[in-house]
């Protein structure tokens, strides 16, 4: 091994210790977002609102000499709220740009040495995705003399919809999602690091085979199915609105990825068959 290919393996050592940096402080920034939001929340019930209505007409009659404490509350939080997912998202940027330098490594190293590092790279995102909120849905009401009342809010992440939905009792979509959601991509992922290191293995091939198989619809369509179902399995109300979050963007990342690696996997043993 030469100084070039050495300094590039450590470069690249470097990059994957970038990504769980930015990963965890963008995980960090997306609950933070969550706990301002679940305060947020906490202020727009109907008897908080109508404290409001009163704190409005007092503040009408007196002037100045009224302080609406609880304004000054709510825009605090708000500001909190704005500042954590800027955060959120700035640092997810970031840990996406690190990927693609990592990804981009194809160019400079071997296929095989690509196929480890973008299966680190793929286990890294996927473990994000899997961790940090995906989807935010708030359902509320347009009550007359008070506004808008909130009515329920929930932020929920893959594990967390997963828990959701046993709980309600559909624990046959919830075992699917958990299964093409959570278990494959472990395995398939696990097992394409594992045939990049001992490429040698007579099982190396068939695991490649397999999991291009299956890979074609168990990743993207039923992921997208299980974001559907979130959102559906909310309580509902007469408007609802979902907001998308970073952890989305981690698992569609680790989505990506992990055919990227099916394929170089595939690849290179197909050079060593030749």
């Amino acid at each position: 091994m030469d100084m070039m290919t050495k300094i590039v393996y450590l470069m690249l050592v470097f990059l994957l210790m970038l990504m769980v940096y930015f990963g965890a402080d963008s995980h960090k920034q997306a609950i933070a977002y969550e706990n301002q939001t679940t305060q947020l929340v906490s202020h727009q019930g109907a008897q908080e609102q109508a404290k409001r209505q009163l704190s409005k007409l007092a503040k009408s009659i007196l002037g100045g000499l009224y302080e609406d404490t609880d304004k000054v509350t709510l825009d605090t939080i708000k500001a909190k709220q704005v500042y954590a997912m800027t955060e959120a998202k700035k640092a997810m940027y970031f840990f996406m740009f690190v990927l693609l330098l990592v990804l981009v490594s194809y160019f400079f190293i071997s296929l095989r040495s690509f196929t480890i590092f973008a299966s680190l790279s793929a286990i890294i995102t996927l473990i994000f995705g899997l961790m940090t909120p995906i989807l935010m849905v708030t359902i509320h009401k347009e009550v007359e003399y008070l506004g808008d009342i909130v009515l329920s809010f929930e932020s929920k992440g893959i594990i967390g919809s997963i828990a959701k939905l046993w709980d309600g009792g559909d624990i046959v979509v919830a075992l699917v999602i958990l299964l093409f959601s959570v278990l494959v991509p472990i395995v398939k992922i696990l097992s394409l690091l594992f045939v990049s290191i001992f490429i040698e293995s007579k099982f190396a091939h068939a695991i490649v085979k397999f999991f291009k198989m299956i890979g074609k619809w168990s990743m993207v369509d039923v992921f997208v199915v299980a974001v559907f179902l979130v959102y559906l399995t909310a309580n509902k109300g007469d408007v609802s609105r979902a907001e998308v979050e970073v952890g989305l963007y981690f698992f569609l990342a680790y989505v990506i990825v992990s055919m990227l690696v099916s394929l170089s996997a595939d690849k290179m043993l197909h050079r060593l068959k030749a």
